[in-house]
């Protein structure tokens, strides 16, 4: 089964990352009706390194922990197979891991780091079973264009701003990389290593 490990786990100073993303989707999940069905207990935050740097190039995933519907075993390209059990460091079973690439995903501008974290948040299924939400169509991930997915995560980050959040909270949003290890000497977090797909035939 996949574990977590963490990053400069020993630090008793600096910022650990992941812990404060999961306070903001905590908070995005109880504000925002159509988060709602999102248990953060159940997902969990990664951090990850980006290779490149710079602004471009990829900010955040979401990896869903089971296959559609829910299942635990699917097919692909003719077998079936599993998904490796993924646990966090309580021993909780996780549904989904959120997946940030730093320093690049926080060389960009406030608004669009909240916006990166909705739309992951908004794959997730309506019925949390651990499956993304699907969309009619070839393109079932994004339904009929990225555009249209993009505007309804503006919506609700919109929607979460107009009820004047306390945003002191997340202001680690508002500084790139450099300026977070200025402030915070160190920056840390849970890192989980994606679970592997097993042959059903092999467990």
């Amino acid at each position: 089964m996949a574990r977590t490990s963490s990053t400069n786990a020993r630090a008793t100073l600096g910022l650990d990352f992941t812990a404060e993303v999961r306070r903001l989707c905590s908070e995005l999940a109880r504000q925002v009706d159509e988060l709602a069905h999102i248990d953060m207990r159940r997902v969990g935050v990664s951090l990850c390194r980006s290779r490149a740097e710079g602004r471009f190039g990829l900010q955040a995933t979401l990896t869903p922990l089971r296959f559609e519907g829910g299942a635990r075993i699917g097919r692909r390209r003719g077998r079936h197979y599993r998904v490796e059990r993924c646990l966090d460091e309580s021993g909780q079973e996780l549904l989904y891991v959120l997946s940030l690439y730093l320093p690049r995903f926080c060389e960009n501008p406030w608004r669009e780091k909240l916006l990166t974290i909705v739309h992951e948040m908004w794959h997730i299924g309506p019925e949390f079973n651990g499956d993304l939400r699907r969309f009619s169509g070839r393109c079932f991930a994004h339904g009929r264009s990225q555009r249209s997915f993009d505007a309804q995560v503006a919506r609700l980050v919109d929607r979460w701003l107009a009820r004047k959040p306390d945003l002191a909270p997340f202001d680690f949003l508002r500084h790139d990389f450099d300026e977070l290890c200025r402030r915070h000497t160190t920056v840390h977090g849970t890192h989980y290593r994606l679970p592997k797909l097993i042959p059903v035939d092999a467990a």
